[in-house]
């Protein structure tokens, strides 16, 4: 399995607005759905990525915890469907059941949005405070597969409980780490490799 970073967007940077179908529901989800939240997290992630399923569990808990708070989650996968065919949306919205996801999972089918983002790999955190300014990127946490680190998140909830505060980060953050993103053939954006 390929190891690829996240790219570490520049803080500041302010949220791209998306217009996709939740997988789930079949109802269109927008930047504009979370309107109001005083947080946002943007996951990018598949199904078949064995760092993603590394952590699903990890990834349906988040949601949970933070169910009844004032944060918006929507995680997204802009894979290569065709050629990955465990990505497709229909076995989008099966791992999504089997999971306990409790947040929409969007497929970015033209992968448009994945390059707005500058996403790279799966899983690939993006973390908006109240302004939709980026407050947090990076890895959910020190786990990885093969590796004895905890598998708690604690870094992107540290993140998430500060911009819930009202308050920023810590701008000490280590990069995701993960399958990089399956780009379709001559589709690869400018900042992958």
């Amino acid at each position: 399995m390929a190891r690829t970073p996240s790219t570490m967007a520049e803080l500041g940077t302010p949220a791209n607005h998306f217009n996709l179908t939740d997988t789930v529901s079949g109802e269109t989800v927008s930047l504009s759905t979370f309107a109001g939240k005083k947080g946002l997290l943007i996951m990018f992630i598949c199904n078949h990525c064995p760092f993603v399923v590394h952590v699903k569990d990890q990834l349906a808990k988040l949601g949970q915890h933070y169910k009844d708070a004032d944060l918006g989650i929507v995680a997204i996968s802009s894979n290569d469907a065709e050629k990955y065919p465990d990505d497709s949306p229909e076995k989008m919205k099966a791992f999504a059941a089997a999971n306990g996801f409790s947040f929409p999972y969007l497929f970015d089918e033209d992968q448009s949005v994945a390059k707005m983002y500058k996403a790279s790999c799966t899983p690939d955190f993006f973390l908006y405070d109240e302004s939709r300014l980026l407050a947090y990127r990076g890895q959910l946490d020190s786990s990885r597969p093969g590796n004895d680190e905890p598998n708690d998140g604690a870094d992107l909830r540290a993140a998430i409980d500060a911009v819930l505060r009202g308050e920023q980060p810590s701008a000490e953050q280590k990069p995701s780490i993960g399958c990089n993103i399956k780009w379709k053939p001559g589709n690869e954006p400018e900042y992958f490799g």
